[in-house]
């Protein structure tokens, strides 16, 4: 079982229903960046459910799926008619449009990416977006449907030049939607709309903050666990270090945290976790070096997602014979965050990857998930740790997968290619914090690939390690750029590379986006 702190909000706040799409979050990010409470819920939930809460708006998603397709999903109608607003968001404007007596068609001119829109009405919605150079305002469309006619009632506020229905409203009942996505980065004032939605029409107060959080998840922690014994899995990672720091605001010594050294970590790391929390934690951490444990399970293996699932599986399996130890241990702690989650599949959103502590996880499993930070994004995580009183060196430390190195190795699995894959990503950090850009680039590591390649050293012919640097910067972790990182750095990085790691024999820079790619190669 799963328990995760729900924080639910004391007063303002509003609900996402999710139809699928895979940034669906990211609306309830950019509302919670107005400091205004919102939470994602699927489509399944109930509109009595959701009411009894009291939202003071609701928004309907994006999907994959086209309103007219015999499984698409739907959702009470009755929603249209509460006096709550409700802003629809491409999916969610097309079936506000189809539920209310307008017609959906499919696109002649399908639009995907930056398209201009023209703003007929700058009334509530639109109030305090500006015209941008060129006219109108850039947004980031990504449909093949489109509304051909507005329902009964409602005027277009919008267009684009392909499609005549870019946004629509009926004031009266406070219904609009818009087709294209104001949650995503590409659209430079998309949370400016997101604002005059949640605050200037549906009147929340922006009173969201880090410090309310811990105070609702502290008080949900200590009802959720009583009297009950607690184990962190802490990893030394800005996400178990922060719910860690959280649970132990709640329980206090009723909280032990364990360190499990897989033998996948970066070097030098297991000697500077160890150091820092021995010190912070006292008689409560302890440090288990199961390296040789999982390098059994995970020899020879190639493929990410069963790489992934073991590991999963064994560390819970760790941290259940040290509960065992340890006595009337009931709960387990998890620095799960709400990207690891979407990554690993929802009801309707595709499994990207399966992370080692969500979809990876055993289906027995002898200990009760706590995952306070589980519906949270990187950014906010690192504000809760510095508002929790973390060292910055903790707060800030680069991101880390939880299987470590061990899906920074493409191909099988060996304790050789452990070996050279943490010495190309100590040279590759190193290089970059010589350089002074270890602040400023969100994410940088290698990665060894499974590919030979042709060189030439000493006159001879080598047949060596194609390595992959990559380097990305990022807020949320659901999207990303790579890093435009100087060439005298990469020149640095690449002939310190093949010169100083045996069987190295090639180079190269990945300058891919997520999306299309992930951050993470497997």
């Amino acid at each position: 079982m799963s328990t995760s702190a729900s924080t639910r909000p004391l007063s303002d706040w509003i609900a996402v229903i999710d139809f699928g799409a895979q940034y669906s979050q990211l609306i309830a990010r950019r509302i919670r960046e107005c400091h205004v409470y919102c939470e994602l819920l699927p489509h399944t939930t109930p509109l009595s459910e959701i009411l009894a809460r009291r939202p003071k708006g609701i928004i309907l998603s994006g999907g994959p799926a086209s309103v007219y397709s015999p499984n698409a999903p739907r959702y009470d109608m009755a929603v249209y008619e509460r006096s709550i607003p409700v802003l629809g968001i491409c999916y969610g404007m097309q079936l506000m449009a189809m539920s209310l007596g307008g017609k959906v068609a499919s696109a002649e001119k399908r639009e995907y990416g930056r398209t201009r829109v023209s703003i007929l009405d700058r009334e509530d919605l639109f109030a305090t977006l500006e015209e941008e150079p060129g006219g109108g305002m850039v947004c980031w469309m990504s449909h093949g449907d489109h509304v051909e006619a507005p329902p009964p009632g409602f005027d277009i506020i919008a267009a684009t030049e392909n499609i005549p229905i870019a946004a629509m409203r009926n004031k009266e009942k406070g219904l609009y939607a818009v087709q294209f996505h104001p949650e995503v980065v590409h659209t430079p004032q998309g949370s400016a709309l997101l604002r005059n939605f949640a605050v200037d029409i549906c009147g929340c107060r922006p009173s969201w903050t880090m410090s309310n959080f811990i105070d609702l998840a502290v008080a949900e922690i200590r009802e959720k666990v009583g009297s009950d014994m607690v184990l962190a899995a802490l990893s030394g990672g800005v996400d178990s270090s922060v719910a860690a720091a959280l649970v132990q605001r709640a329980v206090g010594d009723q909280l032990t945290c364990v360190f499990v050294n897989h033998g996948f970590m970066r070097a030098g790391e297991p000697e500077q976790v160890i150091a820092t929390f021995s010190k912070r934690m006292g008689a409560n951490f302890r440090a288990i070096d199961a390296s040789k444990r999982f390098m059994d399970k995970l020899y020879g293996v190639s493929d990410p997602e069963t790489k992934r699932k073991l590991i999963g599986e064994e560390f819970i399996r760790v941290f259940e014979d040290e509960a065992k130890k340890l006595g009337k241990i009931k709960y387990l702690v998890q620095g799960t965050l709400y990207p690891d989650v979407i990554e690993s599949g929802t009801a309707l959103a595709s499994v990207i990857k399966s992370h080692h502590n969500v979809g990876g996880l055993p289906e027995r499993m002898d200990l009760d998930l706590l995952e306070p930070l589980r519906n949270l994004f990187k950014d906010e995580v690192r504000e809760l740790g510095l508002q929790l009183g973390l060292p910055p060196e903790i707060v800030w430390r680069q991101p880390f997968p939880g299987p470590g190195l061990a899906v920074r190795i493409m191909g099988p699995i060996t304790p050789e290619r452990v070996k050279t894959a943490r010495e190309v990503n100590a040279i590759v950090t190193d290089e970059i914090e010589q350089a002074g850009l270890d602040k400023e680039v969100w994410q940088y590591f290698a990665v060894l690939t499974d590919t030979r390649s042709v060189g030439v050293v000493g006159d001879e012919r080598t047949y060596g390690h194609a390595v992959a640097i990559r380097a990305v910067n990022a807020q949320d972790a659901m999207t990303a750029d790579w890093a435009r990182l100087p060439y005298e750095l990469l020149d640095r990085m690449a002939s310190r590379i093949m010169n100083e790691v045996a069987g190295v024999s090639r180079v190269v820079y990945d300058i891919s986006s997520k999306p299309p790619a992930t951050i993470e190669w497997e």
